[in-house]
This record gives structure tokens, sequence and C-alpha cells, in this order.
């Protein structure tokens, strides 16, 4: 370990030089406040930003031990750090100073989740932010003197007014802790409670627009408030006795005029499986983990997988116990995710009909008098939705506006007016019981077997031209991994690119618990287990600071969409 004066004088030799120069300054510096581990130095200052770390031992940062006590409360401080962080950064470095990125000083940027990431460390010896710098250049040459300034006067700015806690608003940080403590209390409380989802009275659900996902403002929005059948109060350890709409397990419909909030709702409750900040409105709308978002995907790749329980039979004695597709219809995809979400211990599943496959979903009395149970392959939905229920505790929650046939089926019934939601369950019971429904139940007496699914680990190539991995990530939605790209357009419940990218990772991470033996879910628990024990460090060779956790339900959905994914089945 170096002296932090023998960094200033290296940029000192270097200015002026090729900007190749800059690797010198790699290595580890002890401050008089702080260690600095420039772990990375950038090529070119048009390439990605150096990766640099800085730690304040516990002395120095005085962050109280009962603001990271747990596994909660250390996910919760590490998420408020970054924040703050990040805006130190933006209000104390100065920016562009040269070419390219020259200037840079950023870390990865929290959203309205409160998640696990990797940008920040913190324990009883220190705390640790990983963030980039944008070595400074002008043209191709090293600008010294201006990263002396970023190095030297800049990045102890930042460091004071995001890493000590006494500079730091306590009341705030506590805030922050606890109420994201709360939430994962309450979302812990949820089975003992019979419940699938709880949102808070007074919560703010609509968001800005479609690209902003803050809260509207509260002028414009209708707080949340639910039905007296539904309301339920709950003690938090921090809040204290907190009511609102508890939505039982079991089969609950949302219907509602259009533009009444039906989907909002439902967005709502997709989100639900995170906690939110402060101020974000949705604080106390909480859903079980395993709450997963099923759609129609037209076009995606299906691989050796069971859809029997919704389509059989199909023309000249195509099977369907190990079904592959490389450009699978709306009703066959949905079929599909619906059982490898099934696979992977699924606990509810959250369905709009608008991104559902009509002919997935309903088959009227009309068309089965007109095409008969023995020339149609597909078994609806709602002749199945009970049946998971029973036999495997799997809820649904289903948005739905054009077929009351479901009034049949439902335990519950939501009807949303002017954002206001109404038990409506007796009425739609009464309607069904007066009309009743003509159509015969196609479903069978049983749902069906699972048949486990193994990943074969030749099939997962990562290399690209001379590059034996290439993995990167485009967008929210799009990971390349070798010369192919995974498309995840349809996984709805990502909500930060951090969190594809450490799927990306996780992906060839996974690779070395495919033997030939483990089905998929073995594999992925296996890949959780490291994760829990060592952190998300785990999924690289090198100290990451741009991952953030996501869940097993994702990262299957991201393998089973790997177009090269060769499965072999456990019968």
């Amino acid at each position: 370990m170096e002296k932090l004066s023998t960094l200033e004088r290296t940029l000192d030799r270097i200015n002026g030089r090729g900007y190749k120069a800059y690797k010198d300054v790699k290595g580890v510096y002890r401050g008089k406040n702080f260690t600095l581990i420039i772990d990375h130095v950038q090529g070119d200052p048009f390439a990605a930003p150096s990766r640099v770390r800085v730690r304040v031992n516990g002395e120095e940062n005085r962050f109280p031990e009962d603001s990271f006590c747990s596994k909660s409360r250390e996910v919760a401080l590490r998420d408020y750090i970054a924040r703050r962080f990040y805006q130190a950064c933006r209000k104390y470095a100065k920016g562009n100073r040269g070419s390219g990125k020259s200037g840079l000083i950023t870390v990865d940027c929290p959203g309205q989740e409160i998640l696990e990431r990797s940008s920040v460390v913190i324990n009883r010896d220190f705390v640790e932010v990983r963030f980039v710098m944008g070595l400074p250049a002008f043209g191709r040459r090293v600008a010294g003197e201006e990263a002396r300034e970023m190095f030297f006067s800049e990045l102890p700015i930042i460091l004071e007014h995001s890493l000590i806690f006494p500079n730091l608003n306590r009341e705030e940080i506590y805030h922050h802790i606890t109420t994201s403590e709360d939430a994962d209390f309450l979302r812990k409380k949820l089975d003992e409670l019979n419940l699938i989802a709880f949102i808070a009275e007074g919560a703010i659900l609509p968001r800005r627009s479609g690209i902003d996902p803050r809260p509207m403002d509260r002028n414009r929005a209708v707080a949340f408030s639910s039905p007296e059948s539904f309301k339920i109060t709950v003690d938090l350890p921090n809040r204290g006795k907190v009511t609102g709409m508890g939505i039982p397990k079991g089969i609950t419909l949302i219907v509602g005029g259009g533009y009444h909030g039906k989907s909002t709702v439902l967005k709502a409750l997709e989100q639900g499986v995170y906690n939110h900040i402060p101020g974000d409105g949705r604080e106390l709308v909480v859903t079980n983990y395993g709450a997963f978002k099923i759609r129609a995907e037209d076009g995606r790749r299906i691989e050796k997988t069971c859809i029997t329980p919704f389509i059989s039979n199909l023309p000249y004695n195509q099977q369907t116990e190990d079904f592959s597709s490389d450009d699978a219809s709306g009703s066959t995809s949905q079929a599909a995710n619906i059982i490898e979400a099934m696979d992977m211990g699924a606990t509810a599943f959250l369905i709009d009909e608008d991104t559902s496959a009509t002919n997935f979903m309903i088959r009227d009395h009309r068309m089965q008098e007109l095409v008969s149970k023995e020339k149609e392959p597909i078994t609806p939905f709602i002749d199945k939705v009970g049946q998971l229920y029973r036999e495997h505790g799997i809820s649904t929650i289903l948005v739905i506006g054009g077929s009351g046939d479901y009034f049949d089926v439902a335990d519950n019934v939501i009807c949303m007016s002017g954002y206001i939601p109404q038990n409506v369950t007796r009425e739609a019971k009464v309607i069904a019981e007066k009309y009743r429904a003509e159509r015969k139940a196609e479903g069978g007496e049983r749902f069906g077997k699972r048949i486990g699914r193994i990943p074969l680990s030749e099939s997962f190539n990562p290399r690209k031209g001379k590059r034996d991995v290439k993995i990167t990530t485009r967008g929210l939605h799009t990971i390349q991994f070798g010369v192919h790209n995974i498309d995840l357009g349809a996984v709805e419940q990502l909500v930060d690119v951090s969190q594809t990218r450490a799927i990306g990772d996780a992906i060839f991470y996974a690779r070395q618990y495919m033997d030939g033996n483990r089905d998929l879910k073995e594999v992925v628990e296996l890949v959780f287990r490291d994760i829990r024990q060592k952190g998300l460090d785990v999924l690289s060779s090198r100290p990451v600071g741009d991952y953030a956790i996501f869940r097993e339900l994702e990262l299957a959905a991201a393998i089973n969409r790997l177009r090269t994914l060769k499965i072999k089945q456990r019968r």
C-alpha cells in the first residue's frame, strides 16, 4: 500500500504524456482518512471509465451498529449511502473537463426501489463505495493537474458528505432504514395472514408517466382507500399499526371500466416484491416475494417444457410433454411461462387480460359448440386456475374486463371505480348464478405432473470472436450472451439495469452447477446459496460496483430465453 502522496507524484510525472500512461496510477493508496483503491484504469478517454473504490474505517465513518445490525437494515443503509454518494458527486464533481468521459465521478444510481447492491459494502471495520472516474485528458494526453484536482479536492469533499455519519441527517437515515425494515416485516407477515399482498391506506399508486417511476403529484393522484371488507390492521416494528387492503390467497379478479385504475393496481402489486424509498407512495405496498407477472410472448423460444396441462392433442401427434419451439405463439408462450414459473416455486401469478392471449384465457360456450374439445388443443386458463391454487398453492390476481365467466372461479372480485376499489364479490356471484355459464369445463380432474428440466452446460457459450467470455447488458431488457441476445422484454418485474447486468453474469456462474443431473431449480438455488453466503461479488472475479439483486424467478426466466439452451427432461 502506497501513501496518497505517491499518487500525486505519479500524476505530476505523467502529465501531458499519452493516455496509456494513466496505467501507472493503478494501485492502493492510504490517505489520512480513507484508503483509495484504483482497480482498473481505462485505456482511452472515450472508453468505459476507470473503476475505483474508497474505504473509510469504522472509527472514521462512525455509522452506528444498529443502523446495519440486520440484513434488512444493512441493505437499506447501503442503499442510502449510494444515494448520498451519487448526490455528492453531482454537487461537488465539476464534470466535463476534456475529451470523452474526462472529469466524470459517479456511482451506480438507485431508483425508487431499495435493492441490495454491490456499490456499497458496510461492516464494523469499514464502509466501502465502488464507483467510476473518467480520468481526464486533452485529446489523448494525460491531464495531470485536472486529475489531481479530482483525487485530492473533489473526492475528499464527496466522501465527507456521504460516508461520515455525523455529517449526514440522522433522522433521514433512520427513516430510510425503518421504512424498508417495516416493508420487509410486512412481506414476511403475509403468509401468516393468509394474504398474497397488502396495500396501505393512503398509498399513492399512479406514477408520473410510463417512463417516470416517481409518484404522481399528490394533488392530482387519488390516494388508495380499501373496501371495509378487505381492511386489515398490522402492527409494524417501527411505524406501529397500519391499516390497508389485504388481498387473500386464492383467485382474485380486479375488474372495472377502462381508465379506472385496474392496471395501476396490478403494476403496484408487481413492484410490491421490492421495498420502496420514503416518499415513493408505495412504501407499504407489498406482495409475496414469489409473485410473478405472466403474459403472452409471441416469438419466444421454448425448450423441452411440458405444457400438457394447457396444450395437448396437437395435430399429427406432436407431443407437448417435451414441447420445443423457436417461434412460439402467444398462447403457447403464456402456457410455457406459467409452467416454467411453477417449476421455480412461484407463489402467485399476476396477469393482465390486455397482455394475454385471448384463446389462452377463455373459450366460450358458442366456440365450444362450433369447435369441439377433440379439435381444440388449448385448455383455457379459466379451467386450470382453480387447480393451480388447490393442488399447488399458487394464487392468481387477474385484471380482466371482458369475460364475466371468470366470476364462476373467483374467490374475490374487486371493482375499480374512479381509482377506488370496491368489493363486488357478492354481486359477481349473484350474476354468475343468474346467468349460469353454458360453457363446459375443459380442465380435467387434475392440473398435471411436473417434469424436471435439466440444463446442459455445453449449450451456454459466452464466447464472441477472440473473447472467451462476452456478456454485456443492452438496457433493462437485453443481455448479450456471446453472440446471442437474451430478450427479457416480457420479464416485467425487472426494474434496474444493474439487475440485468448481474443476471447475465449469474447465467455464466451457474454453469459450474450444471452437471447433467441437476434440474434448473436446483442449479438456481445453488447460485442463490452462494449469493446469500458471499454476496453479489461471487458472480465476478473482480470487485463490481454495478450489480443489484434479482430473484430466482428472473434468473430462470433469462436462462429459459437463451436461444441456444438445451434441456433434457428428468422423467
